[in-house]
C-alpha cells in the first residue's frame, strides 16, 4: 500500500470529493507547538505510489484542511495563527493563497465544508468559537460563542444545510441551526474533553463523539439521555472519528495510542479492525467518498498511509 513521507508532523488527511486519486494533508513543524506548516496535495499514481502534486507553506502550523464541495480546485486550511487560508490549485503558487481570513484570536483547529449549501464552511478554534464563512465574503457571516473551552471539531450535517455539530473541551456536544439564535441541543457527551465528532451519513439524527476518556459514543439527537452505543478499545485519548460514507454503521477512529480502529457500532463485537502502522500519535483519518473501502491516516510520525479496507497499510 502506498505511503508518503512528510517533512513535518501530520495533523489531518482528507480525500477529494472530485478525484478518486487525490488527497490533502495538513502538517505542522515541531508537533504543532511552534514553527511552520505545509499543506500537501497528493495523488495516488497508477503504479501504486503517492506523488506530490503541489504544496503550500505557511509561517505557522496547519491543523486541518477541507476540499471545496463546489470547486474541484479550491481547498481551505486551518492555521495555528488563527487564520483560514484559501488555495486555488488552478493558479500558480505565486498567486496563492487567494485569501487569508484572519478573525479567530487563537489556533483554528478544524474546518468543514458544507456538503449541501456548497458555498459555505465552518471553522472551530481554541478561542472557544465557531465561525461561519461563505466563499464570496471577506468576513465571517456569523460567530457562534457558547462553548466554555476550545472547540476542537465542528461538522455539518450531511443532509441539512443549516445544521452543524460542535465538540469541545468543555465536555459537551452542541447541535446548532444557523437560523436560530443559539444552540438547539446541549449534550453532556463525556466526562472529559470531546476531541472529535461526526454525523452518520445515512441517519441525520445519529452522531458519534470521541473523547479523552478513550471512548467513542454514538448518539441519537432525538433522545440523548443515554448513548446508542459506547465503543471501548483505544488505550489513550481518541483524536478523530469518522463515519463511513458507504456503510451506515462503520466508524473509523485514530488515537494517541498510535492505532487506527474500525468499528461497527451495530454488532456486539464492535471493533472489527485495528491497524498499528503508525509509530507516533495517529491524529488524522479519512474515508474516501468516491472509492468504497479506501482509507487514509496520518500522524506525528510524519507518514501518510493510504490503504484498502481488509489489507495491511504497511504491505508493500
Amino acid at each position: 500500500m502506498p505511503l508518503f513521507k512528510t517533512p513535518f508532523n501530520g495533523y489531518a488527511v482528507k480525500f477529494s470529493p472530485f478525484y478518486e486519486t487525490r488527497l490533502a494533508v495538513a502538517t505542522s513543524q515541531n508537533f504543532g507547538i511552534l514553527g511552520n506548516g505545509r499543506l500537501h496535495i497528493l495523488d495516488l499514481t497508477p503504479t501504486g505510489s503517492i506523488a506530490e502534486l503541489r504544496s503550500f507553506d505557511t509561517a505557522d502550523g496547519i491543523y486541518d484542511c477541507a476540499f471545496s464541495e463546489d470547486n474541484e480546485n479550491l481547498i481551505v486550511s486551518a492555521v495555528a495563527d488563527g487564520s483560514v487560508k484559501l488555495y486555488d490549485l488552478a493558479l500558480p503558487p505565486s498567486s496563492n493563497p487567494i485569501r487569508s481570513l484572519q478573525e479567530h484570536t487563537r489556533e483554528v483547529h478544524s474546518i468543514d465544508y458544507n456538503p449541501v449549501r456548497r458555498d459555505s464552511f465552518i471553522t472551530s478554534s481554541w478561542d472557544d468559537t465557531i465561525k461561519l464563512w461563505t466563499i464570496d465574503r471577506p468576513a465571517s457571516v456569523r460567530t457562534f460563542k457558547e462553548h466554555a473551552y476550545c472547540v476542537y471539531s465542528a461538522v455539518w450535517n450531511p443532509r441539512h444545510a443549516d445544521v452543524f455539530a460542535s465538540s469541545s473541551g468543555d465536555c459537551t456536544l452542541r447541535i446548532w441551526d444557523v437560523r436560530q439564535p443559539g444552540s438547539t441541543i446541549i449534550l453532556p457527551a463525556h466526562d472529559f474533553e470531546v476531541l472529535s465528532c461526526d454525523w452518520n451519513k445515512y441517519d441525520d439524527c445519529c452522531i458519534a463523539t470521541a473523547s479523552v476518556d478513550k471512548s467513542i459514543k454514538v448518539w441519537d439527537v432525538r433522545s440523548f439521555r443515554v448513548p446508542v452505543s459506547v465503543l471501548n478499545g483505544h488505550s489513550y485519548a481518541i483524536r478523530k472519528v469518522k463515519f463511513s460514507p458507504h456503510k451506515e454503521s462503520l466508524i473509523l477512529s485514530c488515537s494517541y495510542d498510535m492505532s487506527v480502529c474500525l468499528w461497527d457500532y451495530r454488532v456486539e463485537d464492535a471493533l472489527v479492525g485495528r491497524y498499528d502502522h503508525h509509530t507516533e500519535f495517529a491524529v488524522g483519518v479519512d474515508m474516501s467518498v468516491l472509492v468504497e473501502g479506501l482509507l487514509a491516516s496520518t500522524g506525528w510520525d510524519e507518514v501518510v498511509y493510504v490503504w484498502q479496507l481488509g489489507t495491511d497499510p504497511r504491505a508493500p
